[in-house]
């Protein structure tokens, strides 16, 4: 089945990832600027008690600042941005940020930890289409049943609240009965591993952790440091922190004062309502994927999608003439 019109035409087959803390305007906009779709998480926009809504500012500045691009840039146009809206019940903003992003008219809505009908039905309404993130078959299934347009499969090695499946496994069950817009999430960071997660059957690459280690990103200094100097090895999964399994960076674990090899097996209670999963407690426990092994260096949103696309282009290009 065709993509739909509004994933059509980008420049690499790629969605930015909603980071938790670390996507922000300046991200979005670099990596829908470079030709993929840029994303963040509704609850990253924060603002005092009384205060305008963050969201409702940050939508703004991006849809005004794409608009020009794509009024100067018109062979070159932006590609879509997408709002990452966690409904999980304990968040109590979920429906005041649906109401801001209908509003916004927001193109891509990403929808997370639950599915909710009431959601889709106002992303359709604004004339958005819905990806929802999924960890098995079963969610899959339960995701476009209740409106969803799209699926993330978020498989293993995927930073953040991970699967625990391979994503060989998790692509080949939702690929049997399911054949509409479909994002594959973990460990993709170079353009051979963007196009291996295509020929499984995904139509576009999820990736999240090598941005944390661009200079637009939102991450403290150390975080990015972490990323840069990290691989695979250095990936701890737990469900301790937010009371969902999670691959979080070893140093910052060990840095909070616990042994990241052999952490306590209680978990805390998943929680919104103050816009965070994580209590304060583990607030410099830092989520991360395993392909942060391709990262290298701090660089440009830019530099990095210029990276994997080269990369793409020559797998492709070794592939056509039979080569890996």
């Amino acid at each position: 089945m065709a993509l739909p019109a509004i994933l059509q035409g980008l420049r690499l087959p790629m969605v930015g990832a909603p980071l938790f803390l670390v996507s922000g305007p300046d991200l979005v906009i670099a990596q829908c600027k470079a030709g993929i779709v840029g994303s963040f998480p509704a609850l990253n926009a924060r603002e005092a008690e009384g205060d305008h809504p963050m969201l409702e500012i940050w939508l703004q500045r991006i849809t005004e600042e794409l608009d020009r691009h794509n009024q100067a840039h018109p062979d070159t146009p932006a590609a879509p941005f997408a709002v990452n809206q966690i409904v999980h019940r304990s968040n109590a903003r979920l429906m005041r940020d649906v109401d801001i992003c209908a509003r916004w008219n927001v193109p891509i809505w990403i929808t997370s930890l639950g599915a909710r009908p009431e959601v889709n039905a106002a992303a359709h309404d604004a004339g958005g289409i819905v990806l929802h993130d999924v960890i098995n078959n079963t969610f899959a299934r339960k995701a476009i049943d209740k409106g969803a347009d799209g699926l993330i499969a978020v498989a293993a090695g995927a930073g953040g609240h991970a699967g625990a499946q391979s994503p060989f496994a998790l692509v080949q069950e939702i690929r049997e009965w399911f054949d509409g817009p479909l994002a594959l999430s973990g460990a993709i960071a170079t353009g051979r591993a963007l196009l291996a997660a295509r020929v499984m059957g995904a139509d576009l690459g999820y990736v999240g952790s090598p941005f944390i280690a661009t200079r637009e990103a939102q991450a403290q200094p150390e975080y990015k440091r972490m990323i840069v100097e990290g691989g695979a090895e250095d990936i701890v999964t737990s469900a301790l922190f937010t009371g969902v399994s999670g691959n979080y960076l070893k140093p910052s674990i060990a840095r909070a004062g616990l042994d990241p090899d052999t952490l306590p097996a209680e978990r805390t209670e998943m929680d919104f309502r103050d816009g965070s999963s994580k209590p304060k407690t583990w607030k410099d426990i830092w989520g991360s994927g395993q392909g942060i092994g391709a990262v290298k260096a701090v660089v440009p949103a830019a530099e990095l999608i210029d990276r994997i696309a080269g990369e793409y282009r020559a797998a492709l290009a070794s592939l056509a003439q039979g080569g890996v």
